[in-house]
């Protein structure tokens, strides 16, 4: 399939008759030996919604109506950290999530998310389908949990605010900036001097528009989609960090698939996966100009002092403490340069 922004905007179309309403089961699932609960946080028309519903489509014509996966976008079930309970639980079965996010339960999942420690996404790729996911998968396994090959994109994330753009690392001092539920987060922005408030996505738009924070940290395509402009002003491209997703999954749940079903729901996962890469890569080149026509005014700050403040802040000699020798090994080796 080529990939354009046509064909995305299509399937979103119809995807929304798989998603729309997911507690509703389709006729077919009452024939299926398996059905389990796929949950996300990400808004509907999502590259990751869209390829998650054709998936689940997939899975249930290759399984013969086997295995019916019901997807649930949008923090349905809940906020991401209550989710991840879930799962843990049984109570959802395949759970897509920051990896950053998951460190709340598994420490060295985070790693990928170091301040600017990739250039672009070649390096990004060749790490994450690399040795770094490798051994961030193997992090994840040892906490328990399955974990498919392919990790999912975010994207590369940028600083919104209402109030200026960021141009220095100056201007993060003493800025109210809304981070998600992860201990990396909040020390990267502490060492700017930010004042970062730890509130989960489900939250966000309506603590930018109290003004309970003043600003936030996302890709591009999740400031589209969530229609921050509406309570957000300046886009900073920062590109302070990258961030995907992990497809998470129940290992009880797991383990009730005969192998030639895990097969089919691995496979056509990570295949997903790899197209949703493709998605982001679609959007994000037409993003910036329809997200200037909807306000945001964009600026684009030099990295190195960034980079430099973090440095003197004592964060990346930090966070190789925390993550241990092999692990930052395996950064450094990846990303091909020393940070600490």
């Amino acid at each position: 399939m080529t990939i354009t922004r046509r064909t995305i905007l299509m399937s979103a179309t119809a995807s929304a008759g798989l998603l729309a309403a997911p507690f509703v089961r389709r006729a077919d699932a009452q024939a299926a030996e398996f059905t389990y609960k796929f949950a996300n946080n990400q808004p509907l028309t999502h590259p990751s919604n869209i390829r998650s519903a054709e998936a689940a489509a997939a899975i249930l014509e290759q399984s013969g109506g086997r295995v019916d996966i019901q997807i649930f976008p949008s923090n349905q079930l809940g906020a991401d950290t209550d989710v991840l309970g879930q799962l843990r639980a049984g109570g959802v079965e395949f759970f897509l999530l920051s990896p950053l996010i998951l460190s709340t339960l598994v420490p060295n999942a985070s790693i990928n998310g170091i301040g600017f420690a990739f250039p672009g996404y070649d390096a990004v790729w060749k790490a994450m389908d690399g040795d770094l996911g490798a051994y961030a998968r193997g992090q994840i396994e040892a906490a328990g949990l399955v974990v498919m090959d392919a990790i999912w994109d975010n994207g590369f994330r940028q600083i919104t605010t209402s109030t200026k753009p960021i141009e220095t690392p100056a201007d993060l001092e003493g800025f109210k900036i809304r981070v998600p539920v992860s201990p990396l987060w909040t020390s990267m922005f502490t060492a700017f001097g930010s004042a970062p408030a730890s509130i989960n996505f489900a939250e966000v738009y309506s603590a930018l528009q109290t003004g309970i924070v003043d600003g936030q940290e996302n890709p591009l395509s999740i400031l589209k989609v969530a229609k921050l402009w509406e309570v957000q002003k300046y886009c900073s491209v920062t590109n302070h960090m990258w961030d995907g997703f992990w497809l998470l999954g129940n290992r009880r749940a797991w383990a009730a698939l005969p192998e030639d079903l895990q097969q089919i729901v691995a496979t056509n996962f990570n295949a997903a996966g790899v197209n949703q890469r493709a998605d982001l890569a679609t959007l994000n080149a037409s993003l910036r100009a329809e997200l200037e026509a909807e306000g945001f005014t964009f600026n684009e700050p030099d990295p190195a002092p960034f980079e430099a403040k973090l440095r003197e802040a004592g964060f990346y000699a930090e966070w190789k403490g925390t993550y241990g020798d092999e692990a930052w090994a395996i950064l450094e080796s990846a990303v091909g340069r020393t940070l600490a």
